[in-house]
């Protein structure tokens, strides 16, 4: 493996992880969201999936997004008669987003993110030191 295939599979594991950062901060931040009607669905917590991906010509191996989907865990519901999505009984559905589960995905996709950026150091690093062998 060169290293340009180096530099790009550590690209792509950077972008799928800032996107993974992306979905956990909209998950965070739409976790108070409730319907706006009796009986509506709150927001529902999105996930990510990541697929292998091989280039054939160099014989690397990538992450890319598989998919952005939904949580299909059912909603909880929290007794607030006053509020305007309350059902008869005075209860609201309220977002399947768990604040916890959300911040460790942050944390893990920090991680990823930082590994990533250290390989590409690494390799500029062995890269420049290269070119200075050849002057």
């Amino acid at each position: 493996m060169d290293f340009s295939n180096t530099l790009e599979v550590s690209a792509d594991g950077m972008r799928a992880q800032a996107e993974r950062l992306r979905v956990a901060a909209e998950n965070l931040a739409n976790k108070d969201t409730t319907g706006s009607k009796p009986g509506a669905d709150p927001y529902r917590r999105k996930t990510i999936t990541f697929k292998e991906s091989l280039d054939h010509a160099s014989g690397t191996s990538t992450v890319k997004i598989k998919e952005i989907g939904h949580d299909n865990s059912p909603f909880e519901t929290r007794y607030d008669p006053s509020h305007p999505a309350a059902d008869s009984k005075g209860y609201v559905k309220v977002s399947n987003v768990n604040s916890m589960v959300e911040i460790m995905d942050t944390h893990e996709a920090q991680h990823s993110y930082e590994a990533n950026l250290n390989t590409m150091q690494i390799t500029r690093s062995m890269l420049t030191r290269t070119i200075n062998l050849m002057k």
